[in-house]
């Protein structure tokens, strides 16, 4: 296991987890988009807990490399999810947002399968 992956999997998993608990905390910067786009405030929960376990999933991987990666894949699909919901709302100036949360798990996951 590397350097890098396990610098990159704690930086994700903090990243990702600020992402769960703004909107678990209903941030106003989290949770307006969500309206706009038209997703349901019943989901919103849900949502939040997807993205906490998530970034549970990716310290835990550190241990037990399969949670690890299906935390890792179970992230990349949540935040495309995210970038079609944008698309779908016309919201295309938000369509990066997604993308910076997305990349850096994608690329744990890269390391994570190199080593």
């Amino acid at each position: 296991m590397s350097v890098a992956y396990v610098v990159l999997a704690v930086v994700s998993a903090l990243w990702v987890g600020f992402s769960g608990v703004s909107l678990a905390r209903r941030a106003e910067f989290v949770t307006q988009p969500l309206v706009e786009y038209g997703v349901p405030r019943s989901w919103w929960g849900p949502l939040a807990l997807a993205k906490l376990a998530g970034a549970a999933g990716l310290l835990v991987g550190l241990a037990v490399p399969a949670l690890g990666v299906a935390a890792a894949v179970s992230l990349i699909l949540y935040f495309l999810g995210a970038v079609v919901t944008n698309i779908r709302a016309r919201s295309y100036k938000t369509v990066p947002f997604p993308l910076l949360y997305l990349a850096p798990v994608a690329v744990t996951l890269g390391l994570g399968l190199a080593a």
